[in-house]
């Protein structure tokens, strides 16, 4: 972004052009200069900020999910935050990890490739920890992951993995499921090196144990549905989904929804002795003139002014005046 002048600076640029201390064809020619911009050929922008904007929004809902999950899995207080979504490349990725580590492939169709969901050993082994009755402490020394260990924690990242549906479904129905679990990141080469992957960071905390899990989603799984990946996009088909089929929905549920209507003739007080001798022919005064309005209730809440009268002989009632609209409160 170019640097913005103060009042000041604009002030003294003007007195010097004024007297002739700096020379007019000087600041031309130095504007009309082409600008350069550096461009990593090895490392490719492929995600605009706007698409890595929306998978942030996407994850944080998974975030919450997994959070829920865990802390219902692991009978524990669990806090996950997404941390960082940014692009790099996959050999960045799999150098970056550790050894021993959990990693997940899922196949995430109809999206093609697979998608890597990385768990830290320092995570893992407070999960395995509390799954088999301990405290879930962090004073777990580094050491491989027994056969066992590793069964356990694939039906862990099963459920994990399905939370996915719900936060992609703006975008894309995804059917994940795990394909295959790895310790060691040399043994899923399963792209170049130099391809760039979207890598979504989450911390996890369970306890006093804390660690990371990692996404990563290479862009040629989504760069089918890349124009997909946009805020405006979104949020645009969201609210046509919404106006097309959830408005009329709504409507035919608001129509068939039963609600209690009754009319108020009038009110009078009585005796219970008076009450108990009540006789065919009696008269009880109501307090109510024949020619003002009757109340009419809905769900015992006063809403319309009616008049009564036959209509087909039938007993019926003609609305004259609105005591309420909505949820509108009397003064």
């Amino acid at each position: 972004m170019p640097d913005v002048l103060t009042q000041t600076e604009i002030d003294d640029l003007l007195k010097a052009l004024s007297t002739g201390e700096l020379d007019v064809k000087e600041v031309v020619q130095g504007t009309s200069e082409r600008k350069v911009r550096l461009y990593d050929f090895k490392r490719p922008n492929k995600f605009a900020k706007d698409q890595l904007r929306t998978l942030e929004m996407i994850h944080e809902n998974y975030a919450r999910l997994v959070s829920t999950f865990l802390a219902g899995y692991l009978r524990s207080f669990v806090t996950v935050e997404l941390i960082t979504v940014e692009q790099l490349t996959y050999y960045e990725f799999t150098n970056s990890l550790s050894n021993p580590t959990i990693l997940t492939l899922c196949d995430a169709s109809p999206l093609s490739g697979s998608i890597i969901l990385e768990v830290s050993p320092s995570l893992t082994y407070s999960i395995i920890d509390r799954v088999l009755g301990g405290n879930g402490g962090n004073d777990i020394k580094l050491r491989n992951f027994t056969e066992i260990e590793e069964s356990i924690m694939r039906s862990l990242l099963n459920k994990m993995v399905n939370l996915l549906v719900e936060p992609w479904q703006n975008v894309i129905e995804i059917s994940p499921r795990v394909t295959k679990l790895e310790t060691n990141s040399q043994f899923i080469q399963i792209m170049s090196p130099n391809e760039i992957i979207a890598l979504i960071t989450m911390r996890v905390k369970i306890g006093e144990a804390e660690g990371m899990i990692n996404l990563a989603i290479p862009h040629l799984s989504v760069e089918p549905i890349i124009n997909k990946i946009s805020t405006r996009f979104w949020f645009t088909s969201t609210g046509n989904n919404r106006q097309e089929g959830d408005a009329a929905l709504l409507e035919r549920r608001i129509e068939n929804a039963s609600v209690l209507l009754k009319v108020v003739l009038g009110e009078c007080s009585i005796t219970v002795d008076e009450f108990c001798n009540l006789q065919s022919g009696d008269v009880l005064r109501l307090g109510r003139t024949c020619e003002e309005p009757l109340d009419m209730y809905v769900d015992n809440k006063p809403v319309f002014r009616v008049k009564p009268g036959l209509k087909k002989n039938r007993i019926a009632v003609k609305v004259v005046d609105i005591v309420r609209r909505g949820d509108e409160e009397n003064e």
